[in-house]
């Protein structure tokens, strides 16, 4: 069943911005501290058994310096530089293993995996860890990690690594640097959608059923997935409530959104009860560069799938030819 707002509503709701005062001076303080740390980007072959691509074991320097992992392939048969897709990944995985990222270089480009620091799982591997603790009780799960002070929210890490995963993929010499385009569904979502609003000059962005995006309103209309994590601990904390909507309002994508420069692709699905669509039209009607919205009207928090994955290739396509 559909678990939010009416279509016709999503289709006219654009929320006020919940942007807390500083906030640009917040994130210009952040990624400064960031960019003050020798990026050291490492690109070491890797033999993934793919005969097709180039594959680099990658790492290099994201917040406070600590050291990222990721992938980087790239076709064998085109010359550079090439478009490069940034891929962010969903909440709990980690970076996985090469032959899980082959669709954009069998499309002709290169991409960029970033692993997320700290998050891992059975089936979705990860090699990063967060060498930063927890700064207070918290639930299991990333959301509440430093949850009472911006600076010391684990967010903060993960969206500063995915500032200098695009200076990364930037400084290759095979990717043309004009040509970036950063993509995630979910959590991958959020950080594609917040790197339009803190990383100048992108080629594009793929912001796929977009996590941490009108927060408020997510944890008014759910308790599923990751945003349950927040209910559960203000049930337990009833004195955080206030201080922590403030530092959530520093990681909202809808004031990344209102910031946004880079023609941009958007996908939400209307069954979808861990990322309410609500969350996700505001996202889109608050978003300052081009846009384009697909639709997903009988699908839930895997929004189009494979079919977005098709809009995503021809969106890419319009932008960069061929």
């Amino acid at each position: 069943m559909f678990t939010d707002l009416p279509l016709d509503e999503l289709r006219r709701y654009r929320p006020p911005l919940p942007e807390p005062p500083g906030f640009d001076a917040f994130w210009r303080r952040t990624v400064d501290e960031a960019r003050a740390h020798d990026l050291a980007p490492r690109f070491t072959a890797a033999d993934s058994g793919l005969t097709q691509l180039h594959t680099d074991d990658v790492e290099f320097a994201g917040f406070g310096g600590h050291r990222i992992r990721g992938w980087f392939l790239r076709p064998r048969t085109v010359t550079g530089p090439l478009p490069c897709v940034v891929q962010y990944l969903g909440y709990g995985g980690g970076r996985l293993l090469p032959h899980d990222w082959l669709l954009w270089p069998a499309a002709g480009y290169a991409t960029l995996v970033m692993d997320s620091r700290g998050q891992s799982g059975p089936d979705r591997p990860g090699d990063t860890p967060d060498p930063v603790g927890a700064t207070h009780p918290g639930v299991p799960g990333k959301l509440t990690q430093g949850l009472l002070d911006p600076d010391t929210y684990y967010y903060r890490r993960l969206f500063t690594d995915a500032v200098r995963a695009v200076d990364t993929a930037r400084g290759h010499p095979a990717v043309d640097p004009e040509r970036i385009v950063v993509a995630g569904h979910s959590q991958g979502g959020a950080l594609a959608l917040a790197m339009t609003g803190l990383v100048p000059g992108l080629a594009g962005a793929l912001i796929d059923a977009p996590f941490l995006t009108h927060i408020r309103r997510a944890l008014d209309v759910t308790d599923q997935g990751p945003y349950g994590e927040l209910a559960r601990h203000f049930a337990g904390r009833r004195n955080d409530i206030d201080t922590a909507l403030h530092t959530l309002d520093h990681f909202d994508g809808l004031n990344f959104a209102a910031r946004a420069t880079a023609p941009a692709l958007f996908g939400t699905a209307l069954r979808d009860e861990i990322v309410p669509p609500s969350t996700g039209f505001a996202a889109h009607h608050h978003y300052a560069g081009d846009k384009r919205l697909e639709v997903w009207r009988f699908n839930a928090h895997e929004s189009g799938g494979g079919a977005q994955r098709t809009a995503e290739i021809r969106f890419l396509r319009e932008l960069f030819g061929g």
